[in-house]
């Protein structure tokens, strides 16, 4: 009668699956059973790359999202955000192509967890911590990340990049720039960082332009810039993204400009 291997692998897979291999193998010719033993290797790395767990979660503009993942870890999604998320049985992946999003990892020595966001990779075995990579707003063709709980490692997705990894603890931030450049760890305190999830922006001596395309990424806002010196206007506080209207009306008791209709818009205009 023929042995058969497991379906459903104990903790000690390998060693089954060796034992089990050695009995199919005995008996047979030096040379057959080392081209037994090639396919066999072979198979079980092909196993061992095959996801356990693959699926890809998006929000619209506007919407937010949580996600609770099979491993207990859970995603919060930030507007317009993709993410990609593969689970291996040795390691656990997710790919942000675009937007931002905040990781409660669940802690796993055997199975480190890594976040893919433009040129870099951040790696993790369980902690608390947010990445934005997103082509428009704050930071934009950028990443950006920051922890809340534990230690995460920054290095480039390309290993022949040369750039030294950044390790971060809780509070502290880095950011990249679109060729994977890491600049100078900085403080980051959670209740600033993390407003997004409440729908609100930190605006520190950010350009105008750039704050109305942060606005846009949750709705249209019907405001335009023609004006370079007013784009280039610098504007501080805190914000409610999803109240266009309320950050329409406060634009001109803050800054030089005045609010002019203009074919079906409203124009930002030098006052």
């Amino acid at each position: 009668m023929t042995a058969t291997p497991p379906t459903d692998p104990a903790p000690d897979a390998e060693q089954a699956a060796a034992r089990w291999q050695a009995r199919r193998l005995d008996g047979l010719p030096p040379d057959e059973a080392a081209c037994a033993l090639f396919v066999v290797a072979g198979g079980w790395a092909l196993w061992q790359q095959q996801p356990v767990y693959a699926k890809t979660f998006a929000t619209a503009r506007g919407q937010q999202l949580d996600v609770q993942l099979p491993d207990g870890s859970v995603l919060q999604l930030d507007t317009a955000t993709r993410a990609e998320v593969t689970l291996y049985r040795q390691r656990r992946e997710v790919r942000l192509p675009e937007g931002q999003a905040h990781f409660s990892v669940q802690a796993d020595a055997a199975r480190p967890f890594d976040v893919l966001a433009g040129p870099l990779r951040i790696t993790v075995v369980g902690t608390r911590f947010s990445v934005r990579h997103t082509q428009a707003g704050l930071d934009a063709g950028g990443v950006r990340v920051t922890v809340e709980e534990g230690r995460v490692r920054v290095a480039s997705a390309e290993p022949a990049a040369g750039a030294e990894p950044r390790l971060l603890g809780p509070g502290e931030a880095v950011a990249a720039d679109a060729g994977g450049r890491l600049r100078g760890t900085s403080a980051a305190p959670a209740a600033g960082a993390l407003l997004w999830r409440e729908g609100r922006a930190n605006f520190e001596n950010t350009p105008l332009a750039q704050a109305l395309a942060e606005f846009e990424r949750y709705g249209p806002t019907g405001l335009t810039v023609r004006d370079p010196a007013v784009a280039a206007m610098r504007i501080n506080g805190s914000f409610d993204l999803r109240q266009f209207g309320a950050f329409a009306k406060a634009l001109p008791q803050v800054l030089p400009v005045r609010l002019q209709p203009r074919e079906g818009t409203t124009e930002i205009a030098p006052r």
